[in-house]
């Protein structure tokens, strides 16, 4: 029996309070560090952490020339990328933004389907602790829930309602 090497999940971790009393600059702003772009590819039923998305050269986007308009890129692969904010509460880590951005790909063109403004917005909701999932269709939320349970049931358990309900997990 094959054993399937579990994939590393790559998660950024909170490096450190940026509000833990040293005061000057920082206090207060949004970090960078611990915001991860999670990617559900909705075909191959699976999601995975690709850090590149931080500046648009993920796996999935490499090579590829985007449009603003869903109808010009024809026969095109669905994806999500999903900005995973955590934070950390008295009891722990916890997934504090989860939000949802759609993206197509069609490699055999080397054209894909985003739009930036969304991609930017999406991000800084999920940085300012928002949950926007619920309009992922029903096979997305359902790998997106079992992954962010897979990488940390913890985590999971200390999130807030509404992600485990808008991803009716």
């Amino acid at each position: 029996m094959e054993e399937k090497k579990k994939k590393s999940i790559g998660f950024n971790i909170i490096k450190s309070d940026p509000t833990d009393g040293h005061g000057g600059f920082g206090v207060g702003a949004l970090s960078l560090d611990n915001i991860s772009p999670v990617f559900v590819d909705v075909n191959e039923g699976e999601a995975f952490v690709d850090i590149g998305a931080m500046h648009a050269r993920s796996v999935v986007e490499k090579g590829i020339k985007f449009l603003p308009n869903k109808e010009d890129v024809p026969d095109a692969k669905p994806f999500w990328l999903v900005w995973v904010t955590i934070d950390r509460k008295p009891e722990g880590p916890y997934y504090a933004g989860v939000t949802a951005c759609e993206m197509t790909v069609n490699r055999e063109i080397r054209r894909g389907y985003k739009s930036l403004p969304e991609h930017v917005n999406k991000m800084d909701k999920s940085m300012k602790r928002q949950i926007m999932v619920e309009h992922m269709d029903e096979r997305s939320k359902e790998i997106l829930a079992q992954f962010l349970i897979s990488h940390d049931a913890g985590m999971w358990q200390r999130s807030e309602a509404k992600l485990k309900e808008d991803l009716k997990a």
